[in-house]
């Protein structure tokens, strides 16, 4: 069935499932069922993120190939099969996706107290659309997980979010649906062109030229929303708002890096001709993103609105790396995925434990937290300054490495990127300094307790990752370079076939 003679991605993938069940089938009072769904989330999503950690250790670093691979027809005539896989860049998600679930729970434990089961459930079957996605190689697969994962998070954020959460639920699932409408179409294109839905057997294709435009619009509408990128950034404030701090973590770390990985798994292998095209409006655009969206970070007043813009800059940086199309942009941006899931989750978490003392979100009712809470504000130091890329934080090298490939592309594009990590230096000191170096104003925030032991459990694997990608950062690089040299060697040999033709 598959390389490993053990399908490992599919138990990865589908065991969250099998939790979810044993929750939904839980009898008994509210308060047991409630404490059993807690803590058979938690146990779930850790036997999982301990399974996920066979593929980091097993994992191939200097080859390119798709790993621990399974196979299984489903539709042979028609091209479709059950098919997964992961590759340098794939797997780190993989491992991303289930190292932040189980702490998502953690922070939860006391947080929702209101239908437990049921929120459970939903973040459990969000963690199979969010592995299963990432391990697809089959389109069809693919489409599914990427479009269910909307599904669990609709329900999160519409049942356990803030007063307006209806509304910014129902805004994330119609930008996000109708984009992905135009990828299933341009899905469909590929299939009929192909013969197959395989993703590997896709890379052989070469498509002309006026064809791969239009395609890659039609990828753009999804991903592009997805990323989120300027303009079609405005549901991902209102969505990080009103969303429980657990969603806000799996929303910033996980589901904004989908749009990204579906530009490196579909429009730079196989529509290399209008990537290089368009990669002139993605700078624009990406541009745009960091420097307006770091303005307006700069002016809110509320701090999980200023964590979600500035998240819309950080993905600018994304989406300008993986269009530089040279190794050192290409890398910069798969780490700064990487770091911003890391960091840009710990940083919601930091917000969520003060709304849960204080229940509010607005910078001006907070002050001098230092003097009362400062094993916090030495954690909500750590992860301000890996925002804004200090040396020796996880946010450094990938902003580092993008701003380099960007020179190489263009310097007015460099420039830009690196204009983001001095705004973003503003926005994320303004923040801190507010709220921890302030006079203390208000006499209730004199009684505030410091991080509980669960809080301690919750942050001490992010300190450690934020350090450890900062200090170590070739642990990381080194599992995609492999993917990252094949990639780039792909798009060129594909652009140099219409100058051998004469064209």
């Amino acid at each position: 069935m598959n390389t490993a003679g053990f399908p490992l991605l599919s138990l990865l993938t589908f065991l969250p499932l099998v939790g979810a069940a044993i929750i939904l089938f839980v009898r008994g009072e509210e308060a047991a069922i409630a404490s059993n769904a807690r803590w058979t989330a938690l146990w779930t999503s850790l036997i999982t993120f301990g399974l996920s950690l066979i593929l980091w250790f097993q994992f191939d670093k200097t080859t390119a190939a798709f790993q621990f691979v399974e196979k299984l027809d489903w539709m042979p005539e028609f091209g479709l099969g059950y098919y997964m896989g992961v590759d340098g860049i794939s797997v780190l998600f993989v491992l991303l996706s289930t190292a932040l679930t189980p702490l998502c729970i953690l922070s939860s434990w006391e947080a929702v107290q209101n239908r437990v089961r049921e929120y459970m459930v939903a973040f459990l079957v969000l963690e199979t659309m969010m592995v299963g996605m990432f391990s697809s190689l089959d389109m069809v697969m693919f489409y599914i997980f990427f479009e269910g994962v909307l599904i669990p998070m609709f329900l999160i954020i519409g049942v356990w979010g803030g007063a307006r959460r209806v509304y910014a639920a129902y805004k994330l699932f119609l930008y996000t649906l109708l984009g992905s409408l135009l990828m299933l179409l341009a899905m469909l294109v590929l299939w009929y062109e192909a013969g197959t839905s395989s993703i590997p057997a896709l890379f052989e294709l070469h498509l002309p030229p006026t064809l791969q435009v239009w395609l890659f619009l039609a990828f753009l509408a999804s991903f592009a929303v997805k990323v989120p990128m300027w303009p079609v950034h405005t549901w991902l404030p209102d969505a990080h708002v009103e969303a429980p701090t657990a969603g806000s973590v799996i929303l910033a770390g996980v589901l904004l890096k989908m749009g990204a990985y579906g530009f490196l798994r579909f429009s730079l292998p196989l529509l290399p001709q209008a990537t290089e095209w368009f990669a002139p409006l993605i700078f624009a655009l990406s541009v745009i993103a960091v420097v307006y969206t770091s303005l307006v970070a700069l002016a809110q007043e509320d701090m999980k609105k200023l964590i979600a813009y500035s998240s819309v800059a950080h993905m600018g940086i994304v989406t300008i790396g993986i269009f530089t199309l040279n190794h050192q942009g290409i890398s910069g941006a798969i780490f700064q995925m990487l770091s911003h899931g890391v960091v840009s989750g710990a940083l919601f978490l930091c917000v969520g434990v003060l709304y849960d003392r204080v229940h509010s979100r607005e910078i001006a009712r907070y002050g001098g937290v230092a003097k009362i809470m400062p094993a916090y504000a030495m954690v909500f130091m750590l992860f301000t300054m890996g925002s804004v890329a200090l040396p020796g934080t996880a946010g450094f090298p990938g902003e580092f490495l993008v701003i380099v490939g960007a020179w190489h592309a263009s310097p007015w594009v460099a420039l830009g990127a690196g204009l983001g990590m001095i705004l973003g230096a503003a926005y994320m000191l303004y923040l801190y300094r507010r709220v921890v170096f302030s006079k203390i104003t208000r006499e209730d925030l004199k009684a505030l307790l410091d991080l509980s032991p669960r809080e301690y459990v919750t942050f001490a694997p992010l300190v450690l990752l934020t350090l450890w990608m900062g200090v170590y950062p070739s642990s990381f690089l080194s599992f995609f370079e492999a993917s990252v040299a094949a990639l780039v060697t792909r798009h060129e040999a594909a652009m140099a076939l219409p100058r051998l033709a004469g064209m």
